[in-house]
């Protein structure tokens, strides 16, 4: 059976998305528009909600839904 390589995370993932958005709308504007552009700013806009997502799961006041 194979061992899986594990790793320690050096950044966390709030930095890590924040740094592939940043990244990919740096990118975006060296580009003309088309697909490949539009392509960069979706992955950056999905790397924005992850972080916001992550936020929200991560955050103190998560309360469990009540029936």
């Amino acid at each position: 059976m194979m061992k899986r390589r594990r790793f320690k995370q050096s950044l966390s993932l709030k930095d890590r998305l924040a740094s592939f958005a940043m990244d990919a709308r740096r990118r975006a504007g060296e580009l003309p528009p088309g697909p490949v552009k539009d392509d960069l700013l979706r992955k950056a806009r999905q790397a924005d909600m992850a972080t916001h997502l992550d936020e929200w799961v991560n955050s103190p006041g998560l309360q469990p839904p009540t029936e």
